[in-house]
């Protein structure tokens, strides 16, 4: 697996790079040019649900953010969950059909649990973030920018993660340049 951002020097003299990953997002995700070793504890987003918007997750942002380290967002996946008002009114399992979180809609919440809930200034619009999609396939698409950023970009099918970026080595934030968000661009990969 890639656990450095060592593909930095191939990726500059044009060298195509293609990583076979294993089946886990936690090792994959070197790819997108952070070093694994600068990454914290890894946290889970719950897409809200009506007036249910869980924020548990902002502890662990916050301490890795306050320690210097990233956080990778596992995004929330909802397969096979049964239609609670159809098992009420009718007695009978009928299933939702499945829910993949994007990128934005994780943004859209840590946004709100940040500037609504929490209010801690601990993140900002401003954070660096890194949007992925798809990892380990012909197809993977991986964008970095702002926690704004991430409201915009199109990441396309599933399955998406997301970091929020700590302190940065300056080769991390090289590798980030290559993958930096542009308006209108959504054919980076």
């Amino acid at each position: 697996p890639l656990i450095q951002t060592c593909s930095l020097r191939a990726v500059q003299l044009g060298i195509e790079v293609k990583v076979i990953h294993n089946a886990s997002i936690m090792n994959a995700i070197g790819s997108c040019g952070l070093q694994l070793y600068n990454f914290g504890q890894t946290v889970s987003i719950c897409l809200f649900q009506g007036n249910w918007k869980p924020d548990s997750f902002y502890d662990k942002i916050a301490s890795n953010v306050k320690d210097g380290l990233h956080t990778l967002c596992l995004l929330d996946i909802k397969v096979k969950e049964p239609n609670i008002e159809i098992l009420e009114t009718r007695g009978k399992i009928v299933y939702d059909p499945p829910r993949y979180m994007t990128v934005k809609e994780a943004a859209e919440q840590i946004i709100y649990v940040e500037e609504e809930v929490r209010k801690s200034g601990i993140l900002s619009r401003t954070t660096p973030c890194v949007a992925v999609a798809r990892i380990g396939q012909d197809d993977q698409k991986i964008v970095s920018g702002t926690l704004e950023d991430m409201l915009e970009v199109d990441m396309g099918a599933p399955l998406h993660s997301m970091v929020i970026c700590g302190k940065m080595h300056e080769l991390e934030e090289e590798m980030l340049k290559y993958y930096a968000h542009k308006k209108n661009d959504d054919e980076k990969k």
